[in-house]
């Protein structure tokens, strides 16, 4: 998870329980990886990553990754928990940290864009990760939506809580290859409070041409 401030009761959960998000990689990057034999030679920014559990899988498929996140606590479990020579660790805002990064053929935004402050961030970041993206990259997108919540295991989060439609409308222009909007159940080690969320997830190939970056193959 990643924002200019860490909340949502993930900071008192990185410090409390190593590997607080678990080990296995995320749904849309289990899928994806698993249609590919190797991930060698590509770019990968894991923005928000947390304890780096998508990082790593990345890493391990051979992918040279650079995985960001504004808690410099959850860098360190990730550092601990998984350590790899092809993952670089960097404690960074995401917004601050794309304005300054390289071009990626894949960035993944699991769990980060509904911890920033508000609509225009949120749009903000998705159009920086959209231009920090080689033509034909990847982007993975999993966020709270709109829908039902029960935040009784996150005191004092206030997540931003946009529709479905309105990430969807992000990648207009792009091949989405993977949208759902979903709910999940789930229960944290630090507390172990029962709770649900309503999560879209979108997986699309960017097409775009553009000046300002050099053009790249279609990676799939």
């Amino acid at each position: 998870m990643n924002s200019a401030t860490p909340q949502g009761g993930y900071e008192n959960g990185y410090k409390s329980c190593p590997c607080f998000w678990g080990d296995a990689p995320g749904a849309l990057i289990k899928a994806f990886l698993k249609e590919r034999s190797s991930c060698e030679g590509l770019s990968v920014l894991d923005l928000g990553c947390g304890e780096g559990k998508n990082a790593i899988a990345f890493a391990r498929a051979g992918a040279a990754v650079d995985a960001v996140d504004c808690s410099a606590q959850g860098i360190a479990n990730g550092r601990r928990a998984f350590p790899h020579p092809s993952i670089n660790w960097v404690v960074a805002d995401a917004e601050d940290y794309l304005t300054r990064s390289r071009v990626y053929d894949i960035v993944v935004m699991y769990g980060l864009l509904h911890c920033l402050p508000s609509q225009d961030a949120i749009t903000a970041t998705i159009d920086l990760a959209i231009e920090r993206t080689a033509n034909g990259g990847r982007h993975f997108v999993v966020a709270f939506d709109d829908g039902p919540h029960d935040l009784s295991a996150h005191p004092g989060f206030h997540p931003t809580l946009l529709p479905h439609n309105f990430y969807l409308s992000r990648y207009a222009r792009h091949h989405v290859l993977r949208a759902e909007s979903a709910m999940i159940h789930e229960v944290h080690p630090n507390n172990n409070i029962p709770h649900f969320h309503s999560i879209t997830r979108i997986s699309p190939r960017l097409h775009r041409i553009t000046r300002s970056f050099r053009l790249r193959a279609a990676i799939i």
